[in-house]
């Protein structure tokens, strides 16, 4: 029999990905009806291998209670979101690399509560002109907080599972204080050619600094995160935005565990799956933190589910 509270946070996860996925496909936006197939076949892969591999999860889901540490877990969540979103909207340094930098300084002086605060930083990545004040935050913090306590099981060493909590918060304390998301962008596709290439490379070089160099997933992610958050606006300053936001989202699938994605190709081809995510769900919560942690953790189990049914394929035809 599953915990409740674990369930609930298994089920928090799941819904709030798909949730991304359906709001991408009913946001209203005008675009090329050639898109509109191509933002589908993508949206429904992700989805199809997604169910695939959360079978598998929840078969998995076998946790005991909550321990003392969650509290303390919690109160990181909600202290990250709050410390990240002052940095990005009162100091000015933007979403990026306020994030990044919390997660960077966070990893080095106190890896003990590294993870949680970095999961707080998605959550404090929200534009103000969604969360305007830091009440809202840290409600969102704190909502996020619950979810982390209750997920430590679920999808373990799955990139992209602390933006999915992130955005969780942030769409549970929307819903439920009436907060409206920004106006809704249609997707870029022309820049498809630019963004697939940064997100393999940002991806790759988050799990050679996680993994191979042993600097450990959140320093790895917030290296690469900073780098790309000065350096592409710096760069291109017409394109740097975006793309410093599909760099630091495919980081998160470089946070992946070498259970979950196994080598450098793995992480290239769920990297590059994180570029087309990225750009096909642009229309959905515009201004909710969390949203680019919660494209990597799609793409990330797109290709694990993937993985798992062709294997199974594999061992049933033997």
């Amino acid at each position: 029999m599953y915990r409740p509270a674990q369930f609930a946070g298994y089920l928090a996860l799941i819904s709030t990905a798909g949730a991304l996925l359906v709001g991408s496909l009913l946001a209203p936006v005008e675009m090329p009806s050639g898109t509109v197939g191509v933002r589908i076949g993508i949206v429904l892969t992700a989805a199809v291998a997604g169910i695939v591999e959360h079978r598998r999860e929840l078969v998995q889901l076998e946790t005991p209670g909550f321990a003392r540490s969650d509290g303390i877990d919690a109160l990181a969540v909600v202290t990250g979101a709050a410390v990240t979103y002052a940095l990005s909207v009162h100091v000015g340094l933007g979403p990026v690399v306020a994030s990044a930098l919390i997660g960077l300084l966070v990893g080095l002086a106190a890896p003990k509560v590294g993870v949680p605060v970095y999961c707080g930083s998605f959550v404090g990545m929200a534009s103000p002109a969604v969360f305007a004040s830091l009440e809202y935050v840290a409600v969102a913090g704190l909502v996020a907080g619950l979810g982390f306590a209750a997920t430590t099981e679920s999808f373990g060493g799955v990139g992209g599972k602390l933006g999915t909590l992130a955005l969780f918060g942030c769409l549970t304390t929307a819903a439920v204080v009436g907060l409206e998301f920004t106006g809704a962008s249609a997707p870029r596709w022309g820049l498809a050619s630019v963004v697939v290439p940064v997100a393999i490379v940002a991806a790759v070089a988050t799990a050679v600094l996680s993994v191979r160099l042993e600097l450990g997933a959140v320093i790895g992610s917030g290296l690469v995160g900073l780098v790309a958050g000065v350096a592409f606006p710096l760069a291109v300053p017409e394109l740097g935005a975006t793309l410093a936001a599909a760099a630091f989202c495919a980081s998160f699938v470089g946070m992946s565990s070498t259970e979950r994605l196994a080598g450098v190709p793995h992480v290239a081809v769920a990297g590059g799956l994180s570029g087309l995510v990225f750009l096909a769900v642009a229309p959905a919560f515009d201004g909710a933190g969390g949203k680019l942690g919660t494209v990597a953790f799609v793409s990330c189990i797109g290709l694990i589910g993937t993985l798992e049914l062709h294997r199974t394929v594999v061992e049933r035809v033997r």
